[in-house]
């Protein structure tokens, strides 16, 4: 025959049943907000394979730990329902049993915590990353447009340069021989660096000479000795001076002009023909 239980039995039994299902209510709670950080962790760590690992691996975890707390609260539903006289002797189990409990709520608890910190570091790096790429690009495309600009500026102006001196050396070579001495000068003044500058200056001296304006030819040569004398125009500046001089009858200086190009110069073609006309005038 059953023994009826005491009041106190039926309250204490009350309040374990109670305790449970507000257990199994937080329970329920935590894994829901668990399942939504796990979702949201792998949506924003998906480029992240190490990180993504990792968080596999802890979610097996909780999840193994979360199937140990349904089945022990699957045996306290199942100690409360067989309680008896004897349950009395089952409470302190019951209550440690309980305690285990809490205890792996706590441990769900601080990993689910380390996730979420996990979460926001890797998702500052990955922003801070994707900052600098972005960055570094970003300077990338600026330096090539700028080369790009400035090949393209430097092919423009290579092309304008080339076009000037043509356009100069073309009235000479049809006898506009005015018009060539104020296209080169233009030149000249338009393209400073150029490495045409001497060619261009000798032919205004050889536009002076075709013109019979041999003091003005003169003139122009002596400025290709003077500033340009390594250059391969040098050596015919001397000669075309010499003939200048001669056209003006300073036989004298014309001789001297030659021999200084012989000397200065003797490898030159222009060299060989100041012999000639040296050897010619004894």
């Amino acid at each position: 025959m059953l023994v009826a239980e005491p009041p106190q039995r039926h309250a204490l039994r009350r309040g374990i049943l109670a305790d449970a299902a507000a257990r199994r209510a937080r329970r329920a709670r935590c894994v829901g907000v668990w399942a939504a950080f796990a979702n949201a962790a792998h949506a924003a760590l998906f480029d992240d394979e190490e990180a993504r690992k990792q968080i596999i691996q802890l979610r097996n975890q909780v999840e193994a730990r979360q199937k140990s707390i349904e089945e022990r609260l699957s045996s306290i539903d199942g100690k409360l329902g067989q309680m008896d006289s004897s349950g009395q002797n089952r409470v302190v189990d019951l209550a440690q049993l309980i305690e285990s409990l809490k205890q792996d709520m706590a441990k769900l608890r601080g990993q689910i915590e380390v996730l979420s910190n996990q979460t926001e570091t890797l998702e500052r790096r990955q922003k801070d990353l994707y900052v600098d790429l972005d960055t570094r690009l970003r300077r990338i495309e600026q330096t090539q447009t700028q080369l790009q600009d400035k090949m393209s500026q430097g092919e423009r102006s290579a092309a304008a340069e080339k076009q000037a001196y043509e356009t100069a050396l073309n009235q000479f070579k049809l006898g506009n021989y005015q018009l060539s001495i104020t296209n080169f000068q233009n030149f000249m003044t338009n393209f400073s660096n150029s490495e045409l500058l001497p060619s261009a200056q000798y032919w205004i001296g050889n536009a002076y000479y075709a013109m019979r304006d041999y003091k003005s030819a003169i003139a122009a040569q002596q400025k290709v000795v003077r500033l340009w004398p390594e250059n391969s125009k040098a050596p015919d500046a001397l000669l075309n001076i010499a003939s200048s001089q001669a056209e003006i009858g300073q036989s004298n200086a014309a001789r001297e002009t030659l021999r200084t190009l012989v000397k200065k110069y003797p490898a030159s073609s222009a060299s060989e023909q100041a012999k000639q006309r040296l050897s010619q005038k004894k």
